[in-house]
C-alpha cells in the first residue's frame, strides 16, 4: 500500500496498455467515466484508513466496473423449480421454430406492413390474424402486446362510459397488483357487480340487462385461485343466450387461454378458448405465452364487426404487438396447425413428459454427479394455470450443509440456476429443465458445490 500522493492520475491510467484495450473494446467516454469513479472511491477511502491501493489493484477495479456497466441484466438461466410457465422467469419458453422465425425477423427488414402481392403499404394485423381464423375458425382476430392491454382495449373501445356487467366472484387480481376493477375504471367503462362472491344466478344477469342499457356482459376467468363449497354460477352458454335476448355482447377474458384439454395429462380442466367460442361469446381474450406457449401477447378473437371497432380505436396502435412477437407467435400458431404442438412447443412437453423419463434424466445426472438421490416430487403449471394442480414427477434430492447459501450459490453461477428447497433438501425438477441444458446444469452444480 502507498500513500495518497501516489495516486494516479486518469491521463497516466489511460496511457497503460489495459486502459487501451478497454478503450477499444468500452470506449473512450465510459472508459473514463469508470477511471474517474474509481480514483474518487480510493479517495474517500483514504480518510478512514490513511492508504491506497496499488496501481494493479486499481486497474483492476476499473476493469470490474467496467464489466459492470456493461453486462446485460437480462440474462438466460436454468429453471429446475418445476413450474412450467413460471412468471418471475420468462413464462414460456419458446420452440425451435418460433425462435428461428424471431431470429429471421430481427436480423434483417420483413413484410411487416408491405403487401407483396400489390407492392403497396399493407397491415401487421395480417399475419397472426389468417393463422388464428384458420386455427380457431373465427370470422377475426387481433393481437395486441399482452392480455391486460387486448382487456383494456376491448373495455375502452366498447364499453367507455357505458356500463360492463360482471359477476362479484371475477373481480380477481393477477400478479402485480392488477385488478380487474382497476381495468375497468381506467377503461372509463362502469362497473356493474351482480351476483355473490360464492353464488351468481342467471337471474342476476337478467335483472341488470333489464334495469338499464348496458354495453358488454364481462366473464373473467378465476385463473390463480378457486371458489369451492356453497356455490353456484349459470353455465357460459347460459350467460350468453341471455345477454344476446338484450342485444348485448358477452367477452370472455380466459387470461391462459389452453387449446388443450388439459385434463387428457391429469390435471384438472382449464377452460379452453375453443369452449367459449362454441358457448356463443362474441370475443375471447387470452395470453401467448402460458399455455399458448408463445411469446408474450394479447390474443382477442371473435365477431368481425367488434375486432373491426378494436382496429380501429386510437388504443390499438398505442399497445400493437411487434414485428418479433408476430414473427414468434406466428411459428407457434403453426404447430397446433400442423398438430404438432405436443412435441414442438415446450410448454406442452413438459406437461405431458412421463415420470418415467424424468427418473432416468435424474438418475443420469445422479451418475455423472456422483451424488444425490432421486426423490419423488410435484411440478406445477403456473403462470395463473390451474391454481392447485399439481404433476407427479421425480426431482434430484440433495443434501448439504446450508440449504439457501447453496441457492445462492447456484444462483451465481456463470449460467444461473434457480432451484428450490424441500425437506431442508436442495431439489431440482426435471422436467422444467430443457433437455439441451444438461450439461450446463450438471457443471453449475458441480461448481456451486466446490464453492459452497
Amino acid at each position: 500500500m502507498v500513500d495518497l500522493r501516489a495516486l494516479p492520475s486518469v491521463d497516466r491510467i489511460l496511457q497503460t496498455g489495459l486502459a487501451s484495450e478497454w478503450v477499444a473494446f468500452y470506449g473512450h467516454p465510459l472508459t473514463v467515466d469508470a477511471i474517474r469513479i474509481t480514483l474518487a472511491e480510493v479517495r474517500s477511502k483514504y480518510k478512514e484508513d490513511r492508504k491506497v491501493p496499488e496501481v494493479n489493484e486499481i486497474l483492476e477495479r476499473v476493469s470490474e466496473q467496467l464489466t459492470r456497466w456493461t453486462a446485460a441484466s437480462l440474462t438466460p438461466v436454468i429453471n429446475a423449480t418445476g413450474v412450467i410457465i413460471h412468471t418471475n422467469l420468462g413464462r414460456a419458453p419458446l420452440s425451435k421454430s418460433s425462435i428461428e422465425a424471431l431470429h429471421a425477423a430481427a436480423q434483417g427488414y420483413t413484410n411487416l406492413e408491405f403487401d407483396l402481392d400489390t407492392g403497396k403499404r399493407g397491415s401487421r394485423l395480417v399475419h397472426a390474424e389468417a393463422l388464428l381464423k384458420r386455427l380457431l375458425d373465427v370470422e377475426a382476430a387481433l393481437v395486441v402486446n399482452n392480455n391486460a392491454a387486448a382487456v383494456l382495449l376491448v373495455l375502452t373501445a366498447l364499453a367507455k362510459r357505458r356500463a360492463v356487467v360482471i359477476a362479484r366472484s371475477q373481480l380477481v387480481e393477477i400478479g402485480g397488483g392488477f385488478r380487474v376493477p382497476d381495468v375497468m375504471k381506467q377503461s372509463g367503462a362502469r362497473l356493474v357487480e351482480i351476483g355473490t362472491t360464492n353464488r351468481i344466478h342467471l337471474t342476476d344477469y337478467e335483472k341488470a340487462l333489464q334495469e338499464e342499457p348496458v354495453a358488454l356482459v364481462m366473464r373473467a376467468h378465476r385463473s390463480n385461485f378457486r371458489i369451492v363449497g356453497f356455490t353456484s354460477e349459470p353455465e357460459l352458454s347460459e350467460i350468453t343466450e341471455v345477454s344476446h335476448q338484450f342485444g348485448v355482447p358477452v367477452v370472455d377474458d380466459l387470461g391462459s387461454g389452453s387449446l388443450f384439454d388439459t385434463s387428457r395429462f391429469g390435471l384438472g380442466h382449464e377452460p379452453m378458448v375453443q369452449e367459449s367460442l362454441s358457448g356463443g361469446v362474441d370475443l375471447v381474450c387470452f395470453s401467448g405465452d402460458k399455455l399458448l406457449g408463445g411469446p408474450q401477447a394479447g390474443i382477442i378473437v371473435g365477431s368481425s364487426e367488434l375486432v373491426a371497432k378494436l382496429k380501429k380505436h386510437p388504443l390499438a396502435r398505442a399497445i400493437r404487438a411487434d414485428k418479433l412477437c408476430l414473427a414468434a407467435l406466428s411459428a407457434t400458431l403453426i404447430h397446433y396447425i400442423k398438430d404438432e404442438a405436443l412435441s414442438e412447443i415446450p410448454v406442452w412437453r413438459m406437461i405431458s413428459a412421463p415420470v418415467t423419463d424424468l427418473k432416468s434424466r435424474v438418475c443420469g445426472w445422479i451418475e455423472r454427479l456422483g451424488i444425490g438421490e432421486p426423490a419423488d416430487g410435484l411440478s406445477t403449471v403456473g403462470g395463473g394455470s390451474l391454481p392447485g394442480e399439481t404433476i407427479p414427477s421425480c426431482l434430484l434430492s440433495l443434501k448439504v450443509s446450508s440449504p439457501n447459501r447453496f441457492l445462492s450459490c447456484l444462483r451465481s453461477c456463470e449460467f444461473p440456476i434457480i432451484s428450490r428447497v424441500e425437506e431442508d433438501r436442495v431439489v431440482f425438477d426435471p422436467r422444467t429443465v430443457l433437455p439441451e441444458q444438461d450439461e450446463i446444469l450438471l457443471a453449475g452444480i458441480h461448481d456451486a458445490l466446490q464453492r459452497c
